[in-house]
């Protein structure tokens, strides 16, 4: 997946960081994060990203991580208080409401509990990548959002479920156009970001994945039959065992499809998001294949199955240098245009990211 160096210095963005030089940082985040019961997790997610951001460059500077882990902190401290505590609250009462024998009330409540969380999940996401943004300099300019996130967070609840109502197949006109929808209201400096993904470019791979499913169901019901068939033909139970056998092979086969039917549409989507995203003059892309995701993938878990789960330290480290690797920015900058960006910056990190477990990207 490395480039050469050749390569890596024609390209606009580039990555010079090494296991090595990171394993370091790494080893000591996961000692102080198991002394210290999970609390330092949120500094050493700052030191990980002001290692990564500094050993990638962008044309002619490298990036730089000006967040703090006091930041993350007081964030996933403010979403626990200010949102979870009172949900838990609304659960607790709503298996009151169930024991007094209104279960109908009680389904319209855990309804509107559920709206209420795909709600703050869209917050998290927005809030997440304009945090990012805001401490991700270049050149001494910073990224952001003027928006608060709330107006995404309504496109977010409806065109999700709009997306899964319709028996799952608009599900990827939701992502797209909510990919679209969270970086236009993003900027850089002066700039503001521009993204046109296009939905029906995806679809093709996400109906294979729609579809897959069914041949489980096909396939199962053939086994089945002959089942029934091996059984009354071997009385003595050898066909039940061959039975076993390829019910077994089947489901590994069907597992192990699905999940690379799901790489390549990732693979996918990620090309065709980054791909249509624009910043002034700026063009970028992204040049990961299907291939490309599963060795990516494959050697994530190699790597932590090999060192009994210790190696998950350096998964980050691999997922940062594999998307840097292979991101592509075509068009001139023009340093003098660029000004400080006048958005707001947020006060806390990512807490409702980290309290929901999702991806800002």
């Amino acid at each position: 997946m490395a480039r050469g160096d050749a390569a890596e210095r024609d390209s606009a963005f580039g990555f010079g960081g090494t296991w090595r030089e990171y394993a370091p940082i790494a080893f000591t985040n996961l000692l102080l994060t198991i002394v210290t019961l999970g609390i330092y997790s949120f500094w050493a997610r700052a030191r990980t990203r002001r290692y990564l951001w500094s050993r990638t460059r962008f044309i002619d500077d490298r990036l730089e991580w000006t967040g703090t882990g006091l930041e993350l902190f007081l964030g996933y401290l403010l979403a626990i208080v200010l949102f979870f505590v009172p949900l838990g609250i609304i659960q607790f009462v709503l298996q009151g409401v169930v024991l007094r024998g209104h279960p109908g009330a009680a389904i319209l409540g855990a309804a509107i509990l559920y709206i209420g969380l795909l709600y703050l999940v869209g917050v998290a996401i927005f809030r997440a990548l304009r945090y990012r943004l805001s401490r991700t300099f270049w050149h001494g300019i910073r990224g952001g959002s003027d928006e608060q996130g709330f107006g995404y967070a309504g496109q977010y609840l409806w065109r999700t479920l709009v997306g899964t109502l319709a028996l799952g197949l608009m599900i990827p006109w939701s992502m797209t156009t909510l990919w679209n929808r969270r970086w236009n209201a993003m900027s850089f400096g002066p700039l503001r970001f521009q993204a046109q993904a296009d939905w029906r470019n995806v679809f093709g791979r996400f109906l294979l994945f729609y579809l897959w499913p069914i041949v489980l169901f096909i396939g199962l019901g053939a086994i089945g039959v002959m089942g029934l068939t091996a059984g009354g033909a071997t009385p003595t139970g050898g066909g039940g065992v061959a039975i076993v056998l390829l019910g077994l092979l089947f489901v590994s086969i069907f597992y192990g499809l699905l999940g690379v039917i799901a790489l390549a549409f990732y693979a996918a989507y990620f090309r065709e998001g980054v791909g249509t995203l624009t910043l002034g003059g700026l063009q970028f892309g992204f040049t990961a294949r299907t291939k490309d995701f599963i060795l990516l993938f494959l050697g994530n878990v190699a790597l932590v199955l090999v060192t009994l789960g210790i190696g998950y330290i350096f998964v980050p480290y691999r997922n940062w240098a594999f998307f840097i690797r292979h991101l592509e920015a075509y068009g001139e900058v023009v340093l003098e245009e660029l000004t400080q960006s006048t958005t707001r910056e947020p006060g806390q990190g990512e807490g409702l990211l980290d309290a929901f477990d999702v991806g800002a990207f």
